[in-house]
Formats: C-alpha cells, structure tokens, sequence
C-alpha cells in the first residue's frame, strides 16, 4: 500500500469503568432506538491490520461510518436491531460467559472482499467486509452460541440462526453504489488473507457503539 496508516484514537477498546446496571431493578436503561450487537473481537495485531483499511478509506472519504461511531474491528456473532425493543441484554451475560469460559481463542483468516446493499440508509448505498475462512472452529462458536441463547428464551435473530450465518467484518458502511468499485480497489491493497485470532466476544448497543461487557476467550471456569 501506497498510504501509512496511523493508528486511530478512542476505539473504545477498554470496558466500561462503571456498570450501567440500574441499582433498583437490576436490568439496563434501553432505548427505542437502541439495538444490541453480540461481537467477536480480534487480537491486537489483527485488529490493527483491519484498522488500516478504516483509515486508509476514511482518508480517501469513502467511508468514516464505523469510525464515527465508535466501533472496534469484530465478527457480528449477533445483531438485534431497535425493534427488538422487548430484549433485555443482562439475558445475554449468563450465555457469554459461559461461551467464553468454554473456548479457547478461535483462529480468524480474513481471506476475502465481498459486499450487500445497506437497508435503512437510504438508497445507493453499501456496505464492504473482509469474510473469513468458515473453519469449523469458527462456526462451532456461532452455534454454540445461538443454542446458549435459547435456553435464555432468546432466539437468535433472522440471519443470525445458525443454519443462515454469513461472518463478515464490516470495514465500510454507507459507500455510494458509485464508489463502491473505487473501494474495492483500495481494500485489494490490504493483500489479503490477514490471520490472527478471535479472543474475546462483548456485548455492545448501538448506535453509537459502547460495550456493556465482555469475556475473553479462555478466561476461566464457567462461574
């Protein structure tokens, strides 16, 4: 690549530092406008590699969506948008940590570009990922996951089901259909595959993106 990337500020890297649990009813504020993502973070090495495609598109002004709202370079595990209004998070603590107690880090090679249209943006947008390698290690953790959930009583949502999940790491969200080709080319000068590992996986509501908590993988036993 042509361009140096420098690392971002603020990706909101560390948790929470006081619990936005309410004293009295022990549940979450929530909002009708806030949705909760179910997300697997990398190690810090290939995070920064994902970094540098945010920033290289950001200073061609392609995209700074992920940027602005905080986010930090993931695999969506799930996502459960505003209208899942009736959700209460603090339902998915107890399957997270159980997740998390039981794995150790799952291996991430991010080996190729692909794209979807966004919905709810407005027409003539799209959003570009980095897919990775669907390794049996990788989609054991997804179904494991959406089958804790269940005995929660939450159902994981439509194209989250473990019979329907596409992983991809978002690097650009809101790119015009008319510089969607544009884009593809910069991110070809990633050289892809990238590999590292997936090592902790959070929860986060959104937008914008801030952790309520997370778990690394491995971390100990199942409390």
């Amino acid at each position: 690549m042509t361009d140096t990337a420098t690392p971002l500020p603020a990706m909101a890297l560390d948790p929470p530092q006081s619990s936005p649990v309410h004293p009295q009813t022990g549940s979450l504020p929530t909002s009708p406008t806030t949705g909760y993502a179910v997300e697997l973070y990398f190690d810090p090495a290939l995070e920064n590699q994902v970094l540098k495609s945010w920033n290289v598109l950001a200073r061609r002004q392609l995209s700074t969506h992920l940027i602005d709202i905080s986010a930090r370079p993931h695999l969506t595990l799930l996502s459960f948008p505003a209208s899942s209004s009736s959700l209460d998070p603090l339902r998915l603590l107890s399957p997270l940590r159980s997740l998390a107690a039981r794995l150790d880090p799952v291996p991430i090679s991010l080996s190729s570009i692909s794209s979807f249209p966004d919905t709810g943006t407005g027409a003539g947008t799209g959003t570009l990922f980095f897919a990775p390698v669907p390794t049996a290690p990788l989609l054991g953790l997804h179904a494991q996951l959406c089958e804790l959930i269940k005995k929660e009583g939450v159902e994981p949502p439509e194209g989250y089901r473990a019979d329907a999940w596409v992983p991809g790491c978002a690097v650009a969200m809101e790119v015009p259909k008319t510089r969607l080709a544009e884009a593809f080319c910069v991110l070809r000068d990633m050289k892809l595959p990238v590999s590292g590992y997936g090592m902790d996986i959070g929860l986060v509501e959104f937008p914008p993106v801030r952790e309520i908590f997370s778990f690394p993988l491995g971390g100990g036993s199942d409390a």
